[in-house]
Formats: C-alpha cells, structure tokens, sequence
C-alpha cells in the first residue's frame, strides 16, 4: 500500500521542478523575498483602488484622510497580523518575547491583522469625525488583493501545503513527505483574492450597496470566512495542533472565521435600515460650499435587491 502511495507521489508535480525561490532579489548583503514584495503589492494595489473608489459619488472620506489611512493601516496589518499569530498560533513565544520582533522568521494571522487594520479605521474616523462603518467598506473592497498576493507568496516560500492529495495538479512540497499535496494556497489566493474582489467590485460598481453601511464589509466577512472555512478541509493543520483538538474536530483558522460569519451576516442583515443619502461632493471631511451639492438618488427596488 505504502509503495502505491509512493508511486501514486511520484506521477505528480514536484516543487523543485516549478523552479521558484523564496528571494526575489539578493543583493549578496541584503535579500528581498517575495513574502515581503506581497505586503508591499497588496498596500499600494489597494491604495490605489480606494482612491478609484473615492472618486465615485458618495465618498465617506477625502484624498487626505486616505493618505492618513494606508499609513495607519500598514501599522496594523503588521503589528496586528504578528501578535495575532503569536496569540492563536504561537503563545509560548511570550516566554521569549524578542522572538515576537523576528518578523524575517516569519508568521502572520490574517485574523490578527483585521483586527489591527479596524483599529488603524477606528482611529482615523474618531479624530477626523468619519463614520467608521462606511470607510470600512471601502477598505473591505480592497482587502482581497492583499490576500491574494499574500497566499501567492504563501506558494512561492512553499509554506502552508494542503493535505495529501491524487488530484493531477497535486504537488510535492519539500519539507512536506513525499505524499503529493493539495496546492491549498492557490485554492486561497482564488476563492479569498479574486472571487472575493470580483464580488465586491461588482456590488461597488454596479449596485446602491455604498449607500448602505456596513454591506460591503459585511459581505466581505461572511464571503472570506466562508471561503477559508471550505479550505481548511484541504489544507492541512498548523504543525502545533497536529494531535490536538484544532487538527481532529476543527482548524484554528475555522474556528477564528465562526465570529467573521457571523458579525458579516449581522452587518448584510441591518443594513437597509442604515440607508442613508449622501452628497455627491465634496468627499466627507471637507469644507462644502454654502449651496447644498445635488443629492444622489435614491435607489430603485431592483439595485437593492441586487445588492
């Protein structure tokens, strides 16, 4: 049976014939690895995006405050995404706690890192006198793109493999046995990047879903913890858990999506009932002009139920 495993294993796609390296650049004194370039990526990506977004009717902020933003934001995501994979993953890292500063080691929450980017929305809104909710859904709808970079440079450091697999794009992973594996990083960069993007996109672009808070980012909650829910069942455990309770009746990362799902249905939910009309321009935070601006329609019945 063993042997037939083996063999089965040899049929697939090997990691080192992919020819990929986790260094992007090396520079002999300095290495630039790809985990890094995705961060970056996925925050200029998205800045980008919020100020395409910023430039449709309805904007709950200005240029500037987007500025202030991304700055606050990157803070979080990483602060955040680092203590919140020591606290889930890694606890006893406490005992030693300049390991927590060794990012090059690697080990980052996507769960640690919302909570430092709510933070990051929350601070900003409270000293500029923004609505919290609305300017969460606008990061919401940049959100995936940093995932989907994010789980690509997962691929690349050959990092996070799935379970063993006889799937014709199965993979062996080095480090991983010789069983051929799920390429679960993929399935995440498509379901939680472009899936995820393209369906918040859609309701942004072509449906009142702006103009009701708390939609967008209540979609983009239930929809990411619906799909790295699905996942788990592909991928395998964090190697701490193996013989654990996380690894025999359900995954940390599936446990830490259960209170996504439900504030996103809470949020998708009472939204209609936070339908509001906003001003065309100028973009909230700004001065207006003495004469009240057009305001944006209401919404017929079909976009709402689009939405």
């Amino acid at each position: 049976m063993l042997l037939d495993t083996l063999a089965a294993a040899s049929q697939h796609i090997r990691f080192e014939d992919l020819h990929l390296s986790k260094v992007a650049l090396d520079l002999k004194f300095f290495e630039i690895k790809w985990y890094s370039l995705a961060y970056i990526a996925g925050i200029l990506v998205g800045w980008w995006y919020l100020l395409k977004m910023l430039g449709a009717p309805g904007a709950p902020m200005s240029r500037r405050h987007a500025d202030d933003l991304v700055f606050y934001a990157t803070i979080g995501i990483i602060a955040g995404g680092r203590l919140g994979y020591v606290v889930f993953y890694q606890p006893e890292m406490f005992l030693n706690p300049v390991h927590i500063f060794m990012l090059w080691d690697g080990g980052m929450s996507f769960h640690g890192g919302v909570i430092g980017t709510t933070l990051a929305i929350l601070w900003l809104c409270r000293r500029n006198g923004l609505s919290w909710l609305r300017v969460h859904d606008y990061v919401a709808c940049c959100a995936p793109m940093g995932l989907f970079f994010g789980r690509l440079a997962n691929f690349v450091n050959g990092e996070l493999w799935g379970k063993p697999a006889d799937v014709p794009w199965a993979i062996v992973f080095p480090g991983a046995g010789p069983l051929a594996r799920h390429p679960s990083q993929l399935y995440e960069a498509l379901l939680e990047g472009l899936v995820l993007f393209a369906i918040l996109a859609w309701m942004f672009w072509r449906t009142s879903a702006r103009y009701y808070p708390g939609r967008l980012v209540g979609v983009f909650l239930t929809g990411y913890g619906c799909f790295r829910f699905f996942v788990e069942y592909f991928r395998e455990p964090d190697q701490q858990f193996i013989g654990t309770f996380f690894e025999n009746v359900i995954h940390m990362g599936q446990l830490l999506c259960l209170p996504m799902i439900v504030g996103g249905i809470y949020l998708l939910a009472t939204s209609a009932k936070r339908r509001e009309r906003y001003e065309a321009m100028p973009p909230a935070g700004e001065p207006r002009p003495e004469a009240a601006p057009e305001l944006v329609p209401e919404a017929p019945a079909a976009a709402e139920g689009a939405a």
